[in-house]
């Protein structure tokens, strides 16, 4: 039986302030990383934070289109899409520009 393979859409912010998974943007998840768009550094450091966030090594992800664009796919191998959904709005930031509004 063939290990599930799950293709990840990304919307990439390279030379943030910190590395992060932002949230949704539309069909794709945003993603903040402090790596300049140069040689690829910003490509690795978006894998990285994705293997980080997924609980998977390294190796299980392959960027397969996007590598000179802000949007990108990632192909991953070993977890579903439900399960990726899930880890990655679980590893999601907060939403840290809203203030409470209660009395």
């Amino acid at each position: 039986m063939a290990a599930a393979s799950t293709r990840v859409r990304l919307r990439v912010s390279p030379g943030a302030g910190r590395a992060q998974i932002v949230g949704r943007h539309g069909d794709a998840w945003k993603v903040r990383v402090t790596a300049a768009p140069e040689q690829g550094r910003a490509n690795d450091a978006v894998l990285r934070l994705l293997a980080e966030a997924l609980a998977v090594p390294r190796d299980a992800l392959a960027l397969v289109s996007g590598h000179g664009a802000r949007d990108k796919i990632v192909e991953l191998t070993g977890l579903g899409p439900a399960l990726v959904e899930r880890r990655l709005a679980s590893a999601s930031a907060p939403d840290r520009g809203r203030k409470d509004r209660r009395p």
